[in-house]
């Protein structure tokens, strides 16, 4: 797509923005957009935090602006209460009017329609935008709001809450954020071809054009406004081109570091079958996505190896998915490693070493669960 380019908001009409999960995530790229100043005003959701972002807003440390106090337009405790309240803090009866639903949530289809979940705060003019891990994120908000545009994001940057109200960002500030449509619905019962899809993008259809323009809003204030200068916008083939990317890091190691009993990403990649195991289920999908996409990877992106000689620097690390199977949290397994198989398979592709890791992991999750609910853990 084209560059970010400048474009002022209308004096006259703010921006109102709202985040759903404020998350370490959520808090550092909406502290980013937010700027009344110039009319673009971002309200959070909070639930577990809620107090503490009521009282205070969110305390920033961070490492790429240093440390600063997010007060955000308004604070919610629910969907519902954001719904009733508008973008404003008085209960209202009038129309919805969110310009933009931004979803930062852990995506747990297997557990949560959040589709759904949002659905009290999408009017006629809203735009959604998913900052999601994982593959087929957008397809269940593309079948609730077939008339809504979606703007689907990927991020790379690490940032943690290290308490209620307190979020450091430590290293990376990037995100790529592109439209989607219909078109890119991998998952869909349509996509039952074994040739690669073709994506027929029409540029005046006027959701795709909806969809473009508040792309390319959303970057110019990041960039502009927020500062952060690594905000790439791309086509829509182009963003999922990234989401598989990111998926070779995320579903290489997540499901692996407690499939291997704890172990963290430079500890596996230091032992030698793991490593095999490591590159091999990340080969599996770079070979795996072109054919699916009909797109390769571009240069730019790390290749496998480039992927485990960056494991090796950090050392320490211990993926998001072994932390919530700890907390005895559910895990993003739909997202991260279900989604992709199944998607590859309507595409006549199959990834053997995920499908095992999938089976494995989900039978694993599900007997934890049965076994939490008679209190035996």
């Amino acid at each position: 797509m084209d560059s970010p380019i400048h474009l002022a908001v209308d004096p006259a009409k703010p921006v109102n923005i709202v985040f759903v999960g404020a998350g370490a995530v959520g808090c550092f790229y909406a502290s980013r957009l937010h700027h009344p100043d110039h009319n673009v005003h971002v309200s959070l959701i909070g639930r577990s935090n809620y107090a503490a972002l009521a009282k205070g807003g969110v305390q920033l440390q961070t490492r790429s602006f240093g440390d600063y106090v997010f007060h955000p337009h308004a604070v919610f405790p629910s969907v519902t209460a954001a719904a009733l309240c508008g973008s404003g803090s008085k209960l209202s009866t009038q129309p919805r009017d969110w310009d933009f639903v931004v979803v930062t949530t852990k995506a747990l289809p297997d557990r949560v329609d959040d589709a759904a979940t949002i659905a009290p705060l999408v009017g006629p003019s809203s735009t959604i935008v998913l900052i999601q891990n994982g593959v087929g994120v957008e397809a269940p908000y593309r079948a609730r709001f077939p008339q809504t545009p979606i703007v689907s994001g990927v991020t790379v940057v690490s940032a943690e809450q290290i308490c209620p109200g307190v979020v450091r960002q430590n290293r990376w500030t990037r995100l790529h954020i592109g439209p989607y449509t219909s078109s890119a619905d991998l998952s869909s019962s349509i996509a039952s071809s074994a040739e690669p899809l073709i994506f027929n993008v029409d540029k005046n259809d006027p959701l795709t054009k909806r969809s473009i323009e508040a792309t390319m809003r959303l970057a110019d204030w990041w960039v502009r406004l927020g500062g952060i200068r690594d905000i790439e916008t791309l086509d829509e083939v182009g963003l999922q081109i990234v989401r598989w990317h990111k998926l070779c890091i995320n579903a290489a190691f997540n499901p692996s570091a407690v499939l291997s009993g704890g172990r963290g990403n430079s500890d596996m990649a230091s032992d030698a079958e793991l490593r095999f195991h490591l590159k091999a289920v990340m080969d599996e999908i770079w070979e795996a996505a072109p054919r699916i996409l009909g797109r390769s990877f571009p240069d730019d992106l790390a290749s496998p190896d480039k992927i485990l000689q960056s494991t090796d620097r950090n050392k320490g690390a211990r993926p998001s998915m072994l932390l919530d199977w700890e907390a005895g949290r559910p895990l993003e397994l739909e997202v991260i490693v279900g989604n992709p198989v199944r998607i590859a398979r309507t595409r006549g592709v199959e990834l053997p070493r995920m499908q095992s890791m999938y089976a494995l992991l989900r039978s694993a999750q599900s007997l934890r669960d049965q076994y939490k609910g008679k209190g035996k853990l």
